[in-house]
């Protein structure tokens, strides 16, 4: 599961970083160095790269490892791989021992890279977009598909400096059977009226209209809701606390929808809406017990060996608009990759991350399904992840970027306030009242304290 941004956030993240030797000398278990001791000459340098391993697996480190340092022979990478990333390398970098790189989303639960941007402890990169991608003739900057540097996702101030970097990105919507909808004659709705016409029907053959992995999945279906509400600035508005923003009719429109969903839910959701049973409530849509859930492109790997109803084929269809022909978005989440503020190889980092972006890179990447926001990428996509990749050829409006970061306040998270609370009003126990009332007041905690 990218058991995302807070997530995906929930999503899995998948990023390269680096992990520094223990403090007593000694790697952790996870770590691993390419080159063997005893071939290093007196000018190289160790390349502490961190990354989490999702589900698009830990192999593809490696062979990005090994070509970065053929392609640099001066260059060692250590690497660190593992699903709990945070754990492993929170520790060191609380005594003072920092990765070089890190690729690891913002918006997890477990916050660290959130927590540096709050703190200023993330390197300003904005340099590295006018750099050759390493190997190569063309910049970073004309490589990378237009839009992923100029959201708050990347430029976290609002200042117009980029301190984190677009990695692989997907493309994110409601996934269902298209089988089933094709074996039963069903269409796929395109507003939220047909959604409930539709949930009806389907109980009347015992399938519930919805469920979700956890509810920290909710944050790209919330995202694009609020696109489709209220457009572009309305969305800014809500990322950046404008004052009242979320008691107008906009965001009432998407918090009432929200709780709608609850009359459809299947009735294990919630108590399989953890890390350790999620996958549980994903099961639901390949045995159609449930028709749809919020997810991203990575769902057909990390269920790849779940068994399933015959006939079945994945589908994935933008969040329903609110009117007949109204606007529809697919919200795309990507990971991100950093540079520590207290790295000590910062200019071998950043060359690094210019790495990412290479033909040669790239290959590697596509191989595990990993898929990067450059010019051509869709070209060579086939299968399932074509159709994926091709929403926003068909209609679909591109969703994308987060909260706008602040100064720490005690007590007070959007992410736990906005989504942490859904299991909450899906199960009944709180009021779309309360639970609109306690957003805006988080949002007005964090408005004061914006950087």
């Amino acid at each position: 599961m990218k058991v995302k941004k807070w997530f995906f956030a929930s999503f899995i993240a998948v990023i390269l970083l680096s992990l520094v030797a223990c403090s007593s000398g000694g790697e952790s278990a996870g770590s691993t160095t390419s080159k063997e001791d005893g071939k290093k000459s007196s000018d190289e340098k160790v390349l502490h790269v961190a990354a989490l391993e999702s589900a698009y697996g830990a192999d593809m480190w490696t062979k990005i490892a090994e070509s970065f340092e053929a392609a640099d022979e001066n260059v060692t990478v250590k690497l660190t791989v593992e699903k709990n990333l945070e754990e492993v390398i929170r520790p060191n970098m609380q005594a003072g021992e920092y990765p070089d790189v890190v690729l690891l989303a913002s918006g997890r639960k477990e916050a660290l890279t959130d927590t540096l941007i709050k703190e200023n402890g993330l390197e300003k990169i904005t340099d590295v977009l006018d750099m050759k991608v390493y190997g190569e003739d063309r910049t970073v900057d004309e490589k990378l598909l237009d839009g992923f540097t100029d959201t708050l996702a990347t430029n976290p101030y609002a200042d117009g400096e980029t301190y984190l970097a677009p990695m692989f990105y997907s493309p994110t919507g409601l996934f269902y059977n298209a089988g089933l909808f094709e074996e039963k004659g069903w269409k796929v709705p395109e507003t939220w009226g047909e959604m409930w016409e539709l949930g009806e029907l389907a109980a009347k053959e015992e399938i519930s209209l919805f469920t979700y992995p956890i509810s920290g999945y909710f944050d790209t279906l919330v995202g694009s809701m609020l696109y489709a509400s209220g457009g572009t600035e309305f969305y800014n508005g809500a990322m950046t606390y404008e004052d009242g923003i979320w008691e107008t009719k906009e965001a009432t429109q998407v918090l009432e929808t929200i709780n709608k969903l609850g009359n459809y839910i299947h009735p294990n959701t919630t108590a399989n809406a953890n890390p350790n049973d999620f996958t549980k409530n994903q099961q639901l849509v390949l045995d159609n017990k449930a028709l749809f859930m919020p997810n991203g492109t990575w769902v057909v790997g990390e269920m790849g060996e779940a068994p399933r109803a015959e006939n079945f084929e994945w589908g994935m269809m933008p969040v329903p608009a609110f009117e007949k022909g109204g606007d529809r978005y697919a919200f795309t989440f990507f990971e991100q990759i950093w540079i520590p503020s207290a790295a000590k190889n910062k200019d071998v980092a950043k060359e690094f991350i210019t790495y990412m972006y290479s033909d040669e890179a790239a290959s590697i990447f596509m191989k595990a399904n990993a898929v990067q926001p450059i010019e051509g990428i869709t070209g060579q996509l086939d299968g399932q992840n074509e159709t994926f990749y091709s929403i926003y050829e068909e209609g679909t409006l591109p969703a994308m970027g987060t909260f706008a970061s602040t100064k720490p306040v005690p007590g007070v998270s959007m992410g736990d306030t906005l989504y942490g609370q859904i299991d909450s009003i899906m199960s009944g126990k709180l009021t779309i009242e309360k639970w609109q009332t306690s957003i805006e007041e988080a949002s007005d905690k964090l408005r004061e304290a914006m950087n």
